[in-house]
């Protein structure tokens, strides 16, 4: 089975190829050897750990649940991912998540490999012991292969700084004397995590935006106006103007990135509309985001679904179906919910000019195709939603230092390292015929291949 990473690290590798500046010191048949060596290693996960967690529930009665591990690679650090509680994780999602884990911290240089883990539940499900007891049998199912120093786990879709403070606290029970605040990052405040980790994916989602559409613009005009390239006319043209945007998924990251997006002032943002798992909100002349994240952190993280219940959150707004937020004729569509959102049956109603990716593969490799080839300017995932990898960096730097920033310092810390990131990035994607995304992927793959060819990995 051929993964969807190693398409990507096989057309990288391709475009990377016939560059002499690359792997300079490989000519002919070695060249190509350490190119087919590069694809088995970078397409393929070093350890994929699968058990079945014995649960005693509240209720009285006894289940197995199926849980992973992925640890795709770690020649740049220690493996490092979330993990996720949804009914929908399988093998082959949690390797696919692991591998962009490995290709968004090489583009970020985050100094850590790519890992993912998942639970096969919906926390909904279960109560609050139930979900204590599926975290602390998750710990010590998984012990000998995670660690502060060895595979970091931190938050995903369905847990929070609650679960992390739960498996941490169960990791430092099985290794008393060891070194336990850098094994799970995404933890709260109070039990070492750090300031501004819970809102940093989202920042980062809007940030990316907000730079690319603004700063970027900003510096660039002159040189932007004299690239031939769709992408180069679709930012300039929307540099200055006021912009529609939608939000498909609000909870950590969806909230944080409307209400940034609400408060910007560089940028002429109306939200008008954003969506859960139940709804859609549409409010032509703008949604007010602050009422509603305020509702949702009161009600269970949802939105209001009838009359009643917007009232009740003092916001005026139409209610859509859930899935009729990915068809509204907006500027900027902000996939912020699950994977494979935008797929073949649904891509041609796709009206909005830009796309966003603040989570991970939510557009199938057929609809990126179909929309680029469309016009639409996809921001990629592995750009757009390195916040919480990168704030966990921090918050393992401070466990390890026992020094905490400020909330101030975590963010301007944040801002300034995917600025590096944008910077390296945005001129060469306007410079070349490749997608973003594309782009994104050549630089890890860069990385990548020239760390695992100096440490001599390639024989």
């Amino acid at each position: 089975m051929e993964s969807r990473t190693a398409a990507i690290v096989q057309r990288s590798l391709n475009a990377l190829f016939d560059d002499d500046s690359f792997l300079c010191d490989l000519h002919n048949g070695k060249r190509e050897k350490a190119f087919t060596s590069l694809v088995s290693i970078l397409s393929t996960p070093n350890h994929v750990h699968k058990s079945f967690l014995r649960i005693a529930l509240e209720d009285g009665s006894v289940v197995r649940i199926p849980a992973y591990r992925v640890q795709h690679n770690n020649i740049l650090g220690p493996y490092k991912g979330g993990i996720r509680f949804h009914e929908s994780v399988n093998e082959d999602e949690v390797v696919n998540l692991s591998s962009l884990m490995t290709l968004k911290n090489a583009l970020h240089e985050v100094p850590f490999g790519g890992g993912k883990g998942g639970v096969v539940i919906n926390p909904r499900n279960y109560t609050a012991k139930d979900l204590h007891a599926i975290c602390v049998k998750y710990v010590q199912y998984f012990t000998k292969v995670i660690g502060p120093n060895e595979d970091i786990p931190a938050p995903d879709v369905g847990t929070g700084e609650r679960e992390m403070d739960w498996m941490m606290g169960e990791f430092k029970s099985i290794h008393p004397g060891r070194d336990y605040l850098g094994s799970f990052t995404g933890k709260s405040v109070e039990n070492g995590g750090s300031l501004g980790r819970r809102t940093s994916t989202g920042k980062g989602v809007y940030f990316t935006f907000r730079y690319l559409l603004h700063d970027f613009v900003k510096e660039q005009k002159s040189w932007l106006e004299d690239r031939k390239s769709a992408d180069a006319h679709t930012v300039l043209e929307t540099y200055d103007q006021s912009l529609t945007l939608a939000f498909q998924g609000f909870g950590n990251v969806g909230s944080a990135a409307a209400l940034n997006a609400y408060q910007c002032s560089h940028i002429n943002n109306k939200i008008v509309a954003v969506s859960d798992r139940n709804v859609t909100l549409y409010q032509q002349d703008g949604l007010d985001i602050p009422a509603l994240v305020k509702y949702t952190d009161k009600n269970n993280g949802d939105l209001p679904r009838n009359a009643e219940e917007l009232h009740a959150a003092q916001v005026q707004a139409e209610i859509l179906e859930r899935e009729d937020i990915l068809y509204l004729n907006i500027d900027a569509l902000f996939l912020v919910a699950l994977e494979n959102q935008i797929h073949s049956d649904n891509m041609e109603k796709i009206k909005a000019k830009i796309v966003v990716e603040g989570a991970n593969a939510p557009i199938t490799n057929e609809a990126d195709e179909y929309l680029t080839n469309a016009g639409t300017l996809i921001i990629p995932d592995i750009l757009a939603n390195a916040g919480g990898v990168i704030v966990s960096y921090f918050e393992w730097i401070q466990g390890k230092e026992t020094q905490f920033f400020t909330e101030e310092e975590v963010f301007r810390r944040l801002y300034e390292k995917m600025k590096k990131t944008f910077d390296n990035v945005f001129p060469t994607f306007f410079s070349n015929a490749y997608t973003l995304r594309k782009t994104c992927y050549i630089h890890s793959v860069l990385k990548l291949s020239t760390i695992l060819y100096r440490q001599g990995k390639l024989y």
